[in-house]
């Protein structure tokens, strides 16, 4: 089934319905993708989104119904799920070893650079406040500023109180923005080259840096940073947010890649694998915790079934490439530090 353009003359019962919030970085993520796709599909968020949540499993956004009436959330599978279903404006790189790289940076963001936003946005007061009071006017949608700041405050002390528990401490912090600063200077240094790593053209891995880094553009501290230390990369998420006009080209499968794409896999290597691979040892052991350093800075959280399972999957993808696409990739993977945890259960 082909992709049809939004806007010429779909019956509403043809298109999807992506339920998600403007403080979402996987709604945003998502809604990017369906833009550049040309996907039709209607924008549902705040207070008339919350309904959807009763139709999906696990409750979180972004949530997206079919046009056949299903409900789906978890943003990575429903790529591919639109990738099944729609053939035109792929965002799966069509060489199996840049496909492979795109989704491994693509899973690195969702997983590792989310911390960077979920820290920018709850450690300090400034940040608190101001984010807090936007998520909830854009939930509440109107009810008076009273009724609406009372929402905040509650909505923040959830907030600040889940922040152990997903990592994002003072302590934990300094790796984040290390790690942080490292990808924007790079991502900085790119994006006044050309937008995309894989061609002219986004692959899955670009939507979901822009998801995380789009609330990086709007909550009060990191936007400051953005705006004195890499201001280019500021005005980057806004192209990224709808690129319905772009049409581009893939690079051939042995161009080479932007220094971009290595540093981004040298911090999987140095941190993001470290990382998963920390947390399935403390699941196997049955142990509540984790920790591991790089860079020579510490980072402990809780641990968590589904980046185990995130660790699994990378492990069987690379395991499912061919050996063209192995020779291909694993001197990259040796030289950034990911082959051998790739490899460990391959």
């Amino acid at each position: 089934m082909s992709g049809r353009i939004a806007g010429q003359g779909q019956a509403e019962g043809t298109m999807y319905k992506l339920y998600g919030a403007l403080g979402s970085p996987y709604s945003l993520k998502l809604r990017a993708l369906l833009r550049y796709r040309r996907i039709a599909h209607c924008w549902v968020h705040g207070a008339d989104a919350r309904a959807a949540l009763a139709q999906v499993k696990v409750p979180v956004i972004p949530v997206l119904e079919f046009p056949d009436g299903t409900f789906h959330n978890d943003s990575t599978p429903l790529i591919y799920a639109l990738e099944q279903r729609h053939a035109e404006r792929s965002v799966v790189p069509p060489d199996p070893a840049r496909a492979f790289l795109a989704h491994l940076i693509e899973d690195f963001s969702d997983e590792w650079v989310t911390k960077a936003m979920f820290g920018y946005r709850w450690l300090a007061e400034v940040d608190q406040i101001q984010m807090s009071r936007w998520l909830a006017f854009d939930n509440l949608k109107g009810g008076g500023l009273s009724t609406s700041q009372g929402f905040a405050e509650q909505f923040r002390a959830r907030q600040v109180g889940r922040m152990a528990i997903v990592g994002c401490t003072p302590e934990n912090f300094p790796l984040i923005e290390q790690s942080t600063r490292e990808l924007l200077a790079a991502l900085e240094a790119h994006v006044v080259d050309r937008h995309c790593l894989f061609g002219s053209r986004p692959s899955l891995a670009e939507f979901s840096l822009y998801g995380q880094l789009s609330q990086l553009g709007v909550d009060p501290t990191p936007e400051a940073m953005l705006r004195a230390d890499y201001p280019y990369t500021l005005r980057w998420l806004l192209h990224i947010d709808d690129m319905s006009g772009v049409s581009g080209t893939w690079d051939a499968a042995d161009a080479p890649l932007p220094p971009l794409v290595i540093t981004l896999l040298e911090q999987v290597g140095a941190i993001y694998l470290p990382f998963l691979q920390a947390n399935a040892a403390a699941l196997a052991a049955g142990e509540d915790r984790f920790g591991f350093t790089a860079g020579g800075l510490p980072y402990s959280q809780g641990v968590f079934k589904y980046q185990a399972r995130c660790l699994a999957d990378l492990r069987a993808r690379y395991a499912a490439l061919d050996a063209a696409a192995r020779a291909q990739l694993d001197p990259l993977l040796d030289q950034t530090g990911c082959l051998a945890a790739l490899q460990a259960a391959a």
